[in-house]
């Protein structure tokens, strides 16, 4: 469990790095939307996301699992 987290850390730290370095404002354009934005905003929103993505998909393949154990 710790080296998880300090994989998890490690990564939280060069992702920072990464953001801080990637400030400038870009435009995002959804279909008729459009957004002025931080680059460093939009990468820790991608990295948010993708947690998040992952999470589900552990929740889904464990209660599959445990579905197929009964």
């Amino acid at each position: 469990m710790r080296v998880k987290i300090a994989i998890a850390a490690v990564l939280l730290v060069l992702v920072s790095l990464f953001a801080v370095q990637n400030s400038q404002v870009v435009e995002i354009r959804l279909l008729m939307w459009t957004v002025e934005i931080s680059r460093a905003l939009l990468i820790y929103l991608m990295l948010v996301i993708g947690i998040v993505i992952g999470w589900f998909m552990r929740a889904i393949w464990r209660l599959s699992r445990n579905a197929r154990q009964q």
